[in-house]
């Protein structure tokens, strides 16, 4: 009910031909405003008093409004109350009786009641509003404070942004200090990696080379041991089965006709080793590139990619020693650029003047409290006496209604119907005595809420107020462009506050970019120009990687031959290595031989056991000896046949791709050094240019974001007009209601009084049908006329 209220005050200033004359001219307000604290002397000046006047027409005729309701309305009560007194007004006891008096009393009991209800409506919500505007008051100072300790916060963080920023600048200083001190890992194995791809490769080919001619140089040693064995096997066997031969021989000569059938002329052996061919040749070619050491040439190889880092480490020591001295100088410079934001210093005077509003606010805070205990208590006294005049109606109504006969003459009602008809006449009494009162706070109130709310409010929430704010020389101290210390830039109230409205960062805000040139105080060139001049004299000199030597390189040239050391033909070897070890078995000869010691006598059977034992014998040892040397043999054979044909074009591919490597080397590896180095400085300039580029955006993006500057306007205007304003109007408004509907009330309480109070004199009315009436039922069938009774 009090928002309605509320409503319907602001529509009340706003809307109708009154409200309508206020709006127009709260646009010209500023101006008149501007001329009024310009000029002390503005009461003199008739064109400025006109304005005012013009300014203040509605406010005005609401003004003598409201003085002749003060002044006719108890004029009138007193008019009132002495005709009364004289027996005129109502003041005689007399009621004239018709057949409508029913009618009427019904009509005026609840035209009275409702009117009743509409003051009842409005006394409630003048309560409602006159605690509201308490709450509003009280809740003021709390919110006011915290919305400009918010604004504090806000204004000291946004320094503090800015040393933020600016602190970040330790994360790319220690990163290229880091950069520098690990220029051994960084640098060196970019360098590393960069030439160790192609010469580990090829080292890698040179490697497996080496593995597969040692592999071969053991084959063939294999190969050389394993024939010279068998050669002395061989010769052996010879020699003993030459030597078995010629005595078998002697004793079947002995043994005569019975042994004649026993042949030993292929007691011999089988197969020729002699045809092994010989292997030394291509183990001195392969013992030459040996003894040449090509695996330690590859192992220093190795060991100078190895040492790549290290070798830029020692070789860059003076380049990043200079660079780190540089890095403090750089630290130095880009703390200094706080000094460039030495004009959000002045944010402290706005600081300044927010704690003197607060210190001020502080000192009348015990005042308004109590000021504000008064007046609430004279709201209430008012609310209360309204509450007074309602309730007489109400009693009035009860009583009346409920103590009523109709029947009754109206000399002879009841008492409690004579009380209620004295509640109405109480309730005009008090109407007249106290509504100009009313109306005077009314008036009171109405100039005050009035011209806050077209002056302050509205003005406030169209933006004309800060427009006014904004006038050049009307309040020095609000002055932002002075406060802040801008020049160039045209920084005013309204545009701040439309600014932040969007939640916009302070550089928008406030046009810095026309103070301070971001790109030239965050330009890398300023910070990094020693730095790079000290990178580019970085030279790092590896030193040389050779891959074989020349020696090297002949050795294996030799063994790389078409019909060289390693063209070796195994095929008759092979077939002789498949051949029987004897051409004779001398298994089934030395059987033979025992079958004939069985069948001869001593001594011939004697040397014929002997003969077979030593067959066996020889044959025990060719089976123990011999295989296993063979299957050597055979297995090393077999596998030179598989992988020396391919050592030459091993040779040939690995020698072409160390030439192609060691062209990579001579010509490249300078290249390659100047294209790392320029990565490796790109690096560390890159922190230093990702580092500004970001606090540049992050400066005119994000630091100091000032929603909570019209978020705090908002609260202020929350405060001043939502929680006090508007309950005050709503609570004159309500006041004025009441105030306004005591008029008609007074006049149906006094019609109505009539209707309950006890009569002196009767009033007796009969029709000619005679029907019965309510006060008349005695003397049916006289003549209609009026009897006065006394």
């Amino acid at each position: 009910m009090a928002a309605i209220h509320m409503g319907y005050s602001k529509m009340a200033l706003e809307k109708g031909s009154l409200g309508n004359d206020i709006f127009s001219l709260v646009t010209q307000a500023p101006d008149l405003l501007t001329q009024l604290i310009k000029r002390q002397d503005f009461l003199q000046d008739q064109t400025i008093y006109k304005e005012m006047l013009k300014y203040e027409t509605g406010f005005l005729v609401c003004t003598a409004i409201g003085l002749l309701f003060i002044v006719l309305v108890p004029l009138v009560g007193l008019y009132f109350c002495c005709c009364r007194c004289c027996g005129h007004c109502g003041g005689f006891m007399y009621q004239k009786q018709n057949k409508h008096t029913a009618c009427k009393r019904q009509t005026l009991f609840w035209s009275l009641l409702g009117i009743t209800v509409v003051l009842l409506a409005g006394d409630i919500c003048a309560y409602v509003c006159n605690q509201r505007i308490s709450q509003g008051v009280g809740r003021s100072f709390g919110i006011f404070n915290n919305t400009v300790g918010n604004l504090q916060i806000y204004l000291n963080s946004v320094s503090q942004e800015i040393s933020d920023i600016i602190s970040f600048s330790e994360v790319p200083l220690n990163e290229v200090n880091r950069s520098l001190l690990n220029i051994d890992t960084i640098l060196g194995n970019k360098i590393k990696e960069q030439l160790g791809g192609p010469v580990d490769k090829t080292l890698g080919i040179a490697e497996q080379l080496l593995q597969d001619i040692h592999s071969i140089e053991k084959e063939l040693q294999k190969v050389n041991q394993t024939g010279v064995r068998l050669q002395e096997m061989q010769k052996e066997l010879d020699k003993n089965l030459t030597r078995l031969r010629t005595e078998i021989n002697d004793t079947l000569n002995h043994c005569g006709g019975p042994c004649r059938n026993v042949s030993i002329e292929n007691l011999t052996p089988g197969a020729n080793f002699n045809t092994i061919p010989d292997v030394n040749h291509p183990l001195r070619r392969i013992s030459d590139l040996t003894m040449s050491d090509p695996n330690s040439t590859i192992i220093q190889a190795r060991n100078a990619l190895e040492e790549i880092p290290q070798k830029v480490s020692n070789q860059t020591k003076k380049e990043v020693s200079e660079m780190q001295a540089q890095l403090y100088h750089v630290k130095t410079e880009i703390n200094a650029i706080s000094s460039n934001f030495n004009m959000l210093d002045s944010l402290k005077n706005i600081s300044g003047l927010m704690d003197d509003a607060v210190k001020m606010a502080n000192e009348y805070q015990p005042a308004v409290f109590n000021y504000d205990g008064y007046r609430w208590g004279v709201g209430f006294c008012l609310c209360c006496l309204l509450l007074v005049i309602i309730v007489f109606n109400v009693l009035g109504l009860l009583l009346g209604g409920l103590g009523l006969d109709p029947h009754e003459m109206p000399t002879k009602r009841g008492c409690l119907s004579n009380t209620g008809g004295n509640f109405f006449m109480a309730s005009v009494g008090f109407s007249f005595i106290f509504s100009w009162l009313l109306m005077l706070l009314v008036l009171l109130l109405f100039l005050v809420g009035g011209n806050s709310y077209t002056l302050v409010c509205r003005p406030w929430a169209n933006g004309i107020l800060l427009q006014f704010l904004d006038t050049p020389g009307l309040f020095p101290q609000l002055n932002v462009k002075k406060l802040m210390q801008l020049k160039g830039s045209d920084v005013n109230l309204t545009s701040i506050y439309k600014n932040c409205e969007e939640n916009a960062p302070l550089w928008n805000t406030f046009h810095l970019d026309e103070i301070i040139s971001l790109d030239d105080t965050f330009n890398i060139s300023k910070y990094t120009r020693d730095i790079n001049s000290t990178l580019d004299k970085i030279n790092v000199s590896i030193g040389s990687i050779d891959l074989l030597d020349d020696e090297q390189k002949r050795s294996m040239l030799k063994l790389s031959s078409e019909d060289g050391p390693l063209d070796m033909d195994f095929n008759s070897t092979l077939k002789q290595l498949d051949q029987n070890l004897t051409k004779q078995d001398l298994n089934a000869l030395a059987n033979k031989l025992e079958d004939l010691a069985k069948k001869s006598s001593d001594p011939t059977r004697r040397d014929l056991q002997s003969q077979a034992d030593e067959l066996k014998r020889i044959q025990d040892w060719i089976n123990l000896r011999f295989p296993p040397e063979i299957q050597v043999l055979k297995r090393s054979i077999q596998n030179l046949q598989n992988s020396a044909p391919q050592i030459p074009k091993l040779i040939n591919f690995t020698l072409s791709e160390i030439d192609k490597t060691d062209s990579f080397i001579k010509h490249q590896t300078e290249e390659v050094i100047k294209n790392e180095t320029k990565v490796f400085a790109w690096r560390v300039l890159g922190y230093f240019a990702s580092y500004l580029n970001w606090a540049q955006d992050v400066i005119k993006g994000q630091v100091g974001r000032c929603g909570p500057v019209a978020w705090a306007l908002d609260s202020v205007n929350v405060v001043v007009c939502n929680y006090t304003v508007d309950s005050l109007n709503a609570f004159w408004f309500s006041l004025a209601w009441c105030t306004v509907f005591l008029l008609p009330s007074i006049i149906l309480a006094v019609r109505l009084a009539k209707f309950y109070r006890r009569m002196s004199v009767d009033d007796i009315y009969e029709d000619e049908i005679m029907e019965n009436f309510e006060l008349s039922r005695q003397n049916m069938f006289k003549m209609p006329r009026a009897e006065l009774r006394k």
